[in-house]
């Protein structure tokens, strides 16, 4: 009898132990797993809460440049920084370019680069977000097509959301 108790003693002890390694192998793998699932799921969140529409746009071939306005129709609001770091593509239709981003004012822009004036009077609230409801304005010089040809935008932010338009130079 006290044979049949010390083997299962012993059994008891090994599963413990069998258990214990076994959690302890898993249970990192898991938490990993979770962390991935919930990063996956936190920007997939953004992404579809991001959203914006071209609402009006403008281009004139004497001056080199486009003014397109965006409206801001999702639920996130989209940092300053973010903005900046979009991709602008702009030009005649099937020829146009892929422009660098300029901080400086749209009178100073150089051929081939673009702008927001965000902060001059399109920051509502003066956060630097681009909050649900407000309305961004790029501009962008670029070589525009003569009066009544079409012309290409497009702005893509870095999270892969993007709009474009074809519209008429003027």
């Amino acid at each position: 009898m006290s044979s049949e108790t010390i083997t299962t003693a012993l059994f008891l002890i090994t599963a413990v132990v069998a258990a214990a390694v076994l959690i302890n192998a898993v249970y990192p793998v898991v938490q990993t797993m979770a962390g991935t699932f919930s990063s996956s799921t936190h920007e997939s969140d953004v992404r579809i809460r991001t959203d914006f529409k071209i609402i009006a746009t403008f281009a004139s071939q004497a001056s080199g440049t486009s003014r397109v306005w965006m409206k801001n129709t999702g639920t996130e609001r989209i940092s300053a920084s973010e903005i900046s770091k979009a991709d602008v593509f702009c030009g005649a239709v099937g020829n146009f370019d892929h422009l660098a981003y300029d901080a400086g004012a749209a009178e100073d822009l150089a051929d081939g680069e673009w702008t927001d004036d965000f902060g001059s009077g399109y920051d509502l609230n003066a956060n630097g977000y681009w909050d649900p409801g407000e309305t961004l304005k790029v501009t962008a010089k670029t070589t525009i097509p003569p009066q009544g040809n079409g012309v290409y935008f497009q702005f893509a932010l870095s999270n892969g959301i993007w709009r474009s338009n074809e519209f008429t130079a003027s």
